[in-house]
């Protein structure tokens, strides 16, 4: 027998949460992509400490979704696995296009792109793509895809920040050593490394303290 495996196009949807309201207000727009586990509506709960006047905050939502544990109680969902990852990859893609479309933004806020985790390759892999401008990008305890290059950021004229834990246990020294290069080598000298004392979590005192 012959196994033959296909491929097809089809419609398909998907959510997205925000935090807060775009108003003449805003000063700053976040879009933030969440790490394995999470869902876009709880993990805005990280943002909830920034000033809700001046943030918009948008998240969106890994589109593969799974039980988490044993008891099968919570539902957490995942960005991409090393299965057909060019294909989802470009579907992620035309989602964030979609999103980024139905909000309109205006250009007069500053955009800031954070990626968690998981969310830091899909993050990336978005803004070399579209070639989009935030003022600031910012890698928090993510792997950075190898295939990226300094010239796929050549455009990007913004402020960068590597965030990680120094106890993280999906990071350990060798693999740190690794990251701080890769990022090193795409954004040269306006790279900042703000290591924290902690494991592998969302530090939200850093977060807050961004755009001081």
């Amino acid at each position: 027998m012959r196994k033959i495996e296909k491929e097809l196009t089809y419609k398909t949807s998907n959510t997205y949460s925000t935090l807060n309201k775009l108003t003449p207000k805003t000063k700053y727009i976040w879009f933030v992509c969440h790490g394995m586990g999470y869902l876009s509506r709880y993990f805005l709960k990280y943002f909830q400490g920034l000033n809700s006047e001046e943030h918009y905050i948008i998240a969106p939502q890994a589109p593969s979704k799974y039980y988490l544990g044993p008891k099968f109680k919570h539902v957490g969902a995942s960005w991409l696995t090393r299965e057909n990852t060019g294909a989802d990859t470009e579907n992620i893609i035309r989602y964030f296009d979609a999103i980024f479309e139905t909000e309109s933004l205006p250009s007069d806020k500053k955009l800031i792109v954070l990626g968690y985790s998981q969310g830091v390759s899909v993050a990336m892999r978005y803004m070399a793509k579209r070639k989009i401008k935030p003022e600031y990008l910012v890698i928090h305890s993510g792997g950075i895809p190898n295939e990226l290059t300094k010239a796929d950021f050549s455009y990007f004229e913004g402020k960068v920040t590597l965030i990680y834990g120094t106890n993280d246990e999906y990071l350990d020294d060798t693999r740190m050593q690794t990251e701080r290069q890769k990022a090193q080598n795409l954004f040269g000298k306006r790279l900042e490394i703000v290591p924290f004392e902690g494991k592998h979590e969302v530090n939200t005192d850093l977060i807050e303290r961004l755009i001081e």
